[in-house]
């Protein structure tokens, strides 16, 4: 089947996901997470083999932009359907099933540049360490946006609608700060593992990559030790995890964009 076939059949399962469990969150039609699951899953099964595709298609030293987008969204996607089934966090899917369809789309049209140096183990662990660590923290922001939605309206006394089908706030918080020390621990692999095992970073044009990295696990880090230590929660909480999910965006996407895309440098 044809790459842009199966991203078209991938998107659609996907929207049919999303939109279900959005109705269920605004509670005009009723839950039906094995349904949620089972879309989800019918569109990660055409998902996967056009990331297999790209990761095959030369001999590349580290994945270009459009193997990245289209394996961390695949990762999400994958990460997300297993916690679902022991943490509540499939309303998590209202957002990110369509952003990981829309990846897909845009993704397969894009360049995939190769080099002349096979991926080595090394450079494997560094890639799908960072691959595991975005799609958790990807998702760990989708949480935030949804309790920063609950916050606010329980401050304003709002407690119809979207509010009614969330679980309680602490029980939304605590499963927050699970995902983003899941994904920390990912992070720090990453990181750990890229200056060991990639050599002339600069010369890699990766400098800048490492940098915002470094940026993310320090934002990260400074949440997480907050919250033990100050007890920061709530909106706090909110702007800090999505301020890193940014600065982590920028750093595995904005640098591969500008330097594929905008300079045509592979």
């Amino acid at each position: 089947m044809q790459p842009l076939s199966l991203a078209v059949m991938a998107f659609i399962f996907y929207l049919g996901a999303a939109s279900w469990q959005g109705l269920t969150l605004i509670r005009r039609v009723p839950p039906r997470a094995m349904l949620v699951r089972g879309l989800g899953l019918l569109g990660l099964l055409c998902h996967l083999p056009l990331a297999a595709t790209l990761l095959v298609r030369g001999d590349s030293l580290l994945p270009g932009l459009s193997t990245s987008a289209v394996l961390a969204s695949g990762l999400a996607v994958l990460v997300l359907l297993v916690v679902s089934l022991v943490k509540p966090v499939l309303n998590v899917a209202t957002g990110l099933l369509p952003l990981a369809g829309l990846t897909l789309l845009l993704a397969i049209e894009l360049p995939s540049p190769e080099r002349a140096t096979g991926m080595t183990p090394g450079i494997a662990l560094h890639a799908l360490s960072s691959a595991l660590a975005f799609a958790l923290l990807a998702i760990a922001a989708i949480q935030a946006v949804l309790l920063g939605i609950q916050n606010q309206a329980l401050r304003h006394h709002h407690i119809r609608g979207v509010v009614q089908s969330l679980p309680p706030l602490t029980t939304m918080e605590r499963v927050l700060f699970e995902l983003i020390w899941a994904g920390m621990i990912l992070l720090t692999l990453s990181i750990v593992s890229g200056f060991l095992f990639l050599d002339n970073m600069f010369a890699q044009h990766l400098a800048h990559k490492s940098i915002l990295s470094l940026a993310a696990w320090v934002i990260f880090a400074t949440l997480l030790f907050s919250h033990h230590r100050l007890g920061w929660r709530g909106m706090r909480a909110v702007r800090w995890t999505l301020g890193g999910c940014l600065v982590l965006l920028m750093a595995y996407f904005g640098s591969k964009f500008v330097l594929e895309i905008l300079l045509n440098r592979g």
